[in-house]
């Protein structure tokens, strides 16, 4: 009894643990994702949510002409995808295949025939329990992700409840106020009162 008891609460705890690693749908700059083909305006956004809500059915995104979904998500930084998992109905409008692009903003279907940086062969997963893994070597710096949905296992349209991301994120460097904070720290030291006001004048 008591062996048993133990591996149920192991099961609960690897759970707890995969829920804190797919924490990255928090680095997406929500507002400015994309989901083309959807049937209903902003419904692709509402599948990027905590772990603990991928079994939640009430959000989903369907696609609307034919069976192809594609997402352009770009992040708050720069990010290490070192997971991902896809939950859907199990049935015939779970997503089949899954081609994904590094870097490449604002891509639409007439821009999908071009080469894939990885290609999934999906298997059907109601509950998110399949994790695929990108090349690390190759996602290793997305500022931009988009993800095509191009085939599913027959049916009309394909319906995607969740979508989780796993890995590392740093926040994104703009150079220019790197090189703004480096100089002007100096110049406060080293040289005159007409001088730091003339810096401050251009840093504002």
């Amino acid at each position: 009894m008591s062996h048993s008891h133990c591996n149920h609460d192991h099961s609960h705890e690897n759970l707890d643990e995969i829920g804190i690693q797919y924490n990255l749908f928090e680095k997406i700059d929500i507002e400015n994702l994309q989901c083309l083909n959807e049937s209903i305006d902003g419904a692709g956004k509402t599948v990027f949510k905590p772990w603990e809500k991928r079994l939640d059915r009430t959000q989903y995104v369907e696609s609307d002409a034919d069976e192809e979904l594609l997402f352009n998500i770009p992040f708050t930084g720069n990010i290490k995808i070192k997971g991902l998992r896809i939950s859907s109905e199990d049935s015939d409008s779970h997503p089949a295949k899954l081609r994904l692009f590094k870097n490449r903003p604002n891509m639409t279907f007439d821009d999908v025939a071009m080469e894939p940086d990885q290609v999934f062969d999906l298997q059907k997963d109601s509950e998110g329990v399949l994790e695929y893994s990108p090349k690390i070597v190759t996602f290793s710096s997305v500022s931009h992700l988009t993800m095509h949905f191009p085939t599913n296992f027959g049916a009309e349209n394909t319906t995607i409840y969740y979508i989780g991301l796993r890995g590392e994120w740093t926040p994104g460097h703009k150079h220019g106020v790197t090189i703004c904070t480096y100089e002007a720290r100096p110049m406060l030291e080293d040289h005159k009162l007409s001088n730091i006001d003339s810096v401050s004048k251009a840093i504002q």
